[in-house]
């Protein structure tokens, strides 16, 4: 048993997080890699609730308001669950914390969704990736994974 606990996870645990004045946000996320799959439409259905990530749920927390995709969000620790789409994927923040996958996601707990267009990169990112991209007056929150992105632009208040 203890010898298992050691092995390291296929997907791993990352965190990243951006600052701005007194503002400080933070993505907790799984890892999954490609390992010679078809990711989107496949593992990820199309049209279907996901983690955003594998293993548990991923989790944004937010220190002071901010705005996403111009929609005003408060201060807190929020699940980020998707639907990715072909074109466009529905963002989600959800109060329910501690998820393990979508497999108990509760619409009722959500607090915001909004849609965002779907992208296409230059490289092939074989582990999923979330990062943040400061673009002058607007920080964006990207998802990466393949040869697909989307961008949540956060606006600081």
């Amino acid at each position: 048993m203890a010898q298992e606990a050691l092995k390291p996870r296929l997907s791993p645990l990352a965190m990243t997080t951006f600052k701005y004045e007194d503002t400080y946000v933070k993505v907790t996320y799984c890892r999954p890699h490609i390992r010679d799959r078809e990711v989107f439409g496949n593992i990820v259905p199309f049209g279907k609730v996901w983690r955003t990530g594998a293993n548990e749920a991923t989790e944004i927390t937010i220190t002071e308001d901010i705005q996403m995709d111009g929609h005003p969000v408060k201060a807190g620790t929020y699940t980020l669950f998707t639907i990715p789409g072909k074109e466009k994927w529905t963002i989600i923040l959800n109060t329910e914390l501690g998820q393990w996958g979508a497999f108990d996601y509760n619409p009722d707990k959500n607090i915001l969704t909004f849609d965002v267009p779907v992208q296409k990169t230059d490289v092939v990112y074989e582990p999923f990736t979330i990062n943040f991209a400061n673009k002058g007056e607007v920080v964006t929150l990207q998802l990466i994974w393949n040869t697909t992105m989307v961008e949540i632009p956060i606006t600081f208040d």
